[in-house]
């Protein structure tokens, strides 16, 4: 490559294979005195953070900002972060599932039908049966006894129909 004075410079070029893609992953630097181990975990990183923007622009339609005010931009970006993070945090509480996309958990846990009743002291979800929903039943029982304030303090319980 040529720097911006116009000087030739040599590039380093490395190909990852074997990570389950049909064509290598190449890295390209003109860092030599990095070790190949370290230059692979360094991408790695970057990959990942690339991988979950593109997850939200998919997902939550980043690149569809309602607006071209700048305040409204902003609030759109900041309450598609927090959607992201709460998918997250529900993942988490989810054995063998946090490693699955914004968009996976809601196909699996979040857009499953059911009716919600209200009572003096409950909501009572009650969702129809699926593979996966005894894991969330399982989750759901850590916090059955937990009363939510924005509710006028009522408790949540999860049954399946």
């Amino acid at each position: 490559y040529k720097d911006s004075r116009g000087k030739v410079k040599p590039i380093r070029q490395v190909a990852i294979t074997g990570h389950g893609k049909i064509k290598p992953a190449l890295i390209i630097t003109n860092d030599f005195d990095i070790k190949t181990e370290a230059l692979v975990r360094k991408y790695a990183r970057r990959w990942l953070v690339e991988k979950c923007i593109s997850e939200q622009v998919e997902f939550f339609h980043l690149n569809r900002v309602s607006s071209s005010m700048v305040i409204k931009v902003d609030f759109d970006l900041t309450m598609t972060i927090l959607a992201h993070n709460i998918y997250r945090l529900f993942a988490l509480d989810l054995e063998r599932y946090a490693h699955l996309s914004d968009e996976k958990i809601y196909e699996k846990f979040v857009a499953i039908q059911g009716k919600v009743s209200i009572n003096e002291k409950e909501i009572i979800v009650d969702m129809k049966k699926r593979r996966d929903l005894p894991l969330i039943i399982e989750t759901m029982n850590n916090y059955k006894d937990v009363k939510y304030d924005i509710f006028g303090s009522r408790t949540m319980n999860v049954y399946t129909g």
